[in-house]
């Protein structure tokens, strides 16, 4: 069934005019959900842009255009006008898009790191040795460089901003530390002033300094958990070899780019070589491994006619094939595109603090002048010095420091708290999500199973254990799939090989050897029959036991006699039963989806007491189920291990990987759990709901602290009681509004899982 990525944000539609052309571009120092705003609104203002959509979590522009009339030239011309930059080199984007986000951290790091040592004080002067001799010259020395240096990019933002009349976080920062600046400067150089009129001549570059320490720490922290969005896309790329080895008609052999590859190719492949493109077997015969197509761990034998795809990983053997799919019509590129465009329809939770600055910024810019302008009018006495006051107040209690904070430090501490519980989580929409997650879906090799062929159980009609020797070094030799698990199997029972003679192999089948004069065989029931051989009501009936429990049996024969049967299953982790039980428990349905056959997935299915299973599932019917969830109204979670599961994975509201599946599945995955153990499931969702619980708190104190700061600073009280904020108390107070939301993250340490 073919399947549409769909965006559950925000509508797409496809180009009606055939003229129109839709490109995706990295966009460089974005720094908020706001700035994604701004990006997205000055690339829609292009003339000839149909429409634009820009993603904050992954830094990308996808835009619908007509060529004729805009160009990459003109769109990267109205984002430099703003301040950003958008990649319009086709050929390097990702290195370019890497090089500059890798830069962009490094200059973050220093800023920070220098504008706390330089703040810290600042601090310790403003707040407890103030009236030192030079103690305001000393503060403007070292508040200078934070404010005006290290903070210098909020200015600059700011301005480019403000020129076409838009706002951000950067806006009220700048304005907020300007203006403290501006205003403790004048105190500073003419105290006389405030003197003179009965007043004392406050400053406050503490203020100032601190926000730029405090703004540029959690932009930091923002940043760290944004990193490395596009390492799972760089190594599914990888897969796919540079170049291949072309078989000329003549037969010659010649090393090509893949780029040159063409439908009808014929192509060699090599033992360990990745294949290069989809196609169909000519001649040879090898066994493939598929596992990042179907998920499941047995290589699958490919001979004439047999269908090969892209990605997968040769075995021993050598053959050739004829390319059918080339380039983008792969399923490895299909893979690739679906995890691109389900991973585009990600925002981070920081978009809402963004978005409410976007309405804080000009309405707490719009209290202050309005402060200002009812105390010259209403104010009386001293109208104009009280108005500036307080309107500096606003702007310093204002400032979005302790909303800034608010969901870094509890998404740090979170992370911290996973980590040390064996979950990596990688970003913040995770936490906020996996809270409200209602269904789970499982792959199950990997995830419930442990994910390799075992040897579960033997029976045998002969007591002599010479037919373990025997079996052994007959396995030995083999370079069937199975026969390592028989081997790793009987080497743990302490069985010793004997020496055999005149071995051979028939691929897919089995394997016959001479010991003591006597043929021993081993093989599916098949290869047997075919010679002869047919198993005794005892081994037929124990295979069949196994083969309903959806294990592999393999028979062995001595001479034309069978004398034991073996079952090889991919075994059922330890804990996934208690783990499901637990979440069922719990209210959430739990589904299992595998690419393995019906009989072995409901085995599964009853072992671990599963209700909801599907096999023989292809990795883009996996995604195509996490959707249909989804447009239920769901909050789908996603665990996986394989490359097969990377685009259910990223398509998935919340996507946890096994800690020993796939680098790709981790790399897509945004939580990965190490120990593989499913009972760390339960655990992550109580880790979830409390983090989220610590960021609601944050945010609730940091709004109420606003609520009842601004308008203490604007002089509400005054007409009642005289009272009067001073800018003093109004910087301590934001200070201690971030103090507060930092220790209550703090708390969520001690929390217990």
């Amino acid at each position: 069934m073919a399947t549409t990525t769909i965006d559950r944000h925000k509508k797409t539609t496809a180009p009606a005019d055939a003229t129109l052309k839709k490109d995706t571009f990295p966009v460089l120092e974005m720094t908020c959900a706001a700035c994604a705003i701004s990006v997205q609104s000055m690339l829609q203002s292009v003339n000839g842009v149909k429409e634009a959509g820009v993603n904050f979590a992954n830094q990308t522009a996808s835009v619908l255009y007509n060529p004729g009339i805009a160009t990459p030239e003109a769109l990267q011309k109205a984002v430099r006008a703003i301040g950003y930059d958008l990649v319009i080199d086709t050929a390097n984007q990702q290195q370019i898009q890497e090089a500059a986000q890798q830069q962009y951290y490094k200059r973050l790091k220093t800023r920070t790191i220098w504008s706390s040592l330089l703040a810290l004080p600042v601090v310790i002067i403003g707040m407890f040795f103030m009236n030192m001799p030079y103690a305001n010259w000393m503060m403007l020395v070292l508040a200078t460089p934070v404010v005006f240096y290290f903070g210098r990019s909020f200015f600059i933002n700011a301005f480019k901003q403000a020129r076409f009349g838009k706002a951000n976080m950067d806006t009220l920062v700048a304005l907020s530390t300007g203006i403290a600046w501006v205003f403790s400067v004048f105190n500073t150089i003419y105290p006389a002033f405030w003197h003179q009129r009965g007043l004392h001549a406050h400053v406050y570059f503490e203020a100032a300094a601190v926000v730029i320490a405090f703004i540029s720490l959690g932009k930091l922290l923002e940043e760290k958990a944004k990193s490395g969005t596009s390492a799972a896309i760089k190594k599914l790329m990888g897969l796919q070899p540079q170049t291949v080895t072309l078989v000329q008609p003549n037969g010659q052999m010649q090393q090509v780019p893949i780029a040159q590859v063409k439908v009808q190719d014929v192509l060699l492949v090599k033992p360990g070589e990745k294949i290069p493109v989809d196609g169909v077997v000519t001649g040879g015969a090898s066994y493939v491994d598929e596992s990042m197509i179907s998920g499941e761990p047995l290589p699958v034998s490919k001979t004439a006619n047999a269908k090969v795809f892209a990605g997968t990983i040769n075995q021993q053997g050598s053959f050739q094939f004829r390319a059918e799919k080339v380039g983008d019509d792969t399923v490895l590129a299909r893979i690739i595109k679906m995890v691109q465009e389900a991973q585009g329809s990600k925002a981070p939770v920081q978009k809402l603090v963004d978005k409410i600055a976007g309405i804080f910024v000009p309405v707490v810019i719009g209290i202050a002048v309005l402060t200002f302008v009812v105390w010259i009018v209403a104010g009386g006495d001293y109208a104009f010095t009280r108005g500036l006051l307080a309107a500096v107040t606003v702007l310093v209690i204002a400032c979005p420091c302790a909303l800034g904070l608010a969901t870094p430090t509890a998404i740090m501490v979170g992370v911290g708290k996973g980590a040390s519980h064996h979950m990596l989580i990688r970003d913040a929409e995770s936490l906020e999500l996996a809270h409200r997650v209602n269904a789970i879906i499982l792959d199950k090799t990997g995830t419930i199973t442990e994910g390799r062929p075992a040897l579960t159980d033997t029976f045998s009609i002969q007591d002599n254990p010479l037919w373990k020797q025997v079996l052994l070094a007959m396995e030995l030799q083999s370079e069937h799939p199975l026969a390592i698990a028989v081997v790793n199997g009987l080497q743990q029972q302490n069985v010793q090989p004997v020496a055999l003679e005149n071995i051979s192999s028939v691929t897919g089948k089995g394997v016959t050897a001479v010991y003591e004069g006597v043929t021993w065989r081993v093989g599916n029931a098949r290869f047997l029959e075919e010679q002869g051989i047919v198993p005794g009501t005892q081994l037929a009936q124990k295979a069949q036991e196994w083969q309903a429990l959806g294990k592999t049996v393999i028979a062995f024969a001595a001479g034309n006699n069978a004398v034991a049967v073996l079952a090889i299953a991919d075994q059922v982790k330890a804990t996934s039963k208690a783990a499901i039980t637990r979440l069922q428990q719990q209210g959430i349905a739990v589904y299992m989806l595998t690419g393995d056959q019906q009989q072995t997935a409901a085995a599964v299915a009853r072992q671990v007491g599963l209700q909801h299973f599907k096999a023989g599932v292809m990795p883009e019917e996996k995604a195509a189920f996490v959707k249909e969830l989804q447009q239920q109204g769901k909050v789908v979670a996603m665990v996986g291990d394989g490359i097969n599961d990377s685009h259910a994975l990223a398509q998935a509201d919340v996507s946890i990987a096994m800690g020993k599946g796939s680098d790709i599945a981790m790399d897509v995955a945004k939580i990965t759990l190490i120990t593989s153990d499913l009972n760390t499931l339960p655990q992550m969702l109580r880790l979830s709901r409390q983090t989220v619980r610590t960021i609601r708190q944050n945010l609730f104190w940091a709004f109420i602290y606003n609520m009842i700061g601004i308008p203490l600073a604007a002089g509400i009280l005054y007409p009642f009681n005289g009272f009067l904020l001073d800018p003093m108390i109004a910087g301590a107070a934001m200070a201690l509004s971030s103090v507060s939301v930092v220790s209550n993250s703090l708390r969520l340490k001690l929390s217990a899982l």
